[in-house]
């Protein structure tokens, strides 16, 4: 990756670009865990690149919340309290209850079909358990999540929800989950896409923050065990 950056410190986009991508799966995955400290020195020769894209890498991942910048102790995985959890639930709940409501009235079959796909997958993954298996659930969820607030139509509710769909806690969750509690996940996916294939927006305002809600407990199960 060292030859992709230019002459002078400049890095290239992509260099940048890879180096962001890089540490920001880190942070998600857990790679990486809260508090953890991100030394641009370091993580330069790990990665294989100039100290340059690292510090503009991690200069993006403060924007958007991942990191905390502190003065003269540099980049730190951001670490996240309970009651700031708890908010991130509310509001999940509260704007996804609110997309899949206005889904229920404008999304197509070929949509419904789309969603139903996801979770036929995301079943058949959480039948098995494993470590590979999880992480393939935790990306069909995030599919899912954000196919139905596609099918909402409200164009605002994409930049909203970024954030709040890629706290390093929340994508996370499934590892917590018992088995119980993961067939129960499933079978709100699937009531989901049957109130989508109804037509009812009051059911599926109803399931989607049920589901959001109770997945409350093992994400804060999660930031208790980080502090």
């Amino acid at each position: 990756m060292r030859s992709a950056d230019s002459a002078e410190g400049t890095p290239s986009p992509q260099a940048v670009d890879r180096v962001y991508a890089r540490l920001r799966q880190g942070i998600l995955d857990g790679t990486y865990a809260p508090g953890a400290r991100l030394g641009e020195a370091d993580l330069a020769v790990a990665l294989g690149v100039s100290r340059t894209p690292v510090r503009e890498a991690l200069r993006r991942l403060g924007s958007e919340g991942l990191l905390s910048t502190l003065p003269n102790k540099g980049a730190r995985v951001r670490t996240w309290t309970t009651s700031e959890l708890s908010d991130i639930s509310d509001l999940r709940a509260l704007l996804e209850g609110h997309a899949a409501r206005q889904a229920a009235t404008r999304i197509t079959g070929a949509d419904i079909a789309a969603m139903a796909d996801l979770v036929t997958r995301m079943e058949a993954a959480a039948a098995d358990g494993t470590d590979a298996d999880i992480d393939l659930i935790t990306e069909l969820n995030r599919e899912f999540h954000g196919a139905v607030i596609e099918a909402s139509g409200n164009a605002l509710l994409p930049g909203l929800m970024h954030s709040l769909l890629h706290v390093p806690v929340i994508s996370r969750t499934y590892r917590h989950y018992s088995p119980a509690r993961m067939q129960q996940s499933m079978r709100q996916h699937r009531e989901l896409v049957d109130a989508l294939r109804a037509g009812d927006p009051a059911w599926a305002e109803a399931v989607m923050r049920v589901h959001v809600l109770s997945a409350r407990p093992a994400q804060l199960e999660i930031a208790d065990d980080a502090e």
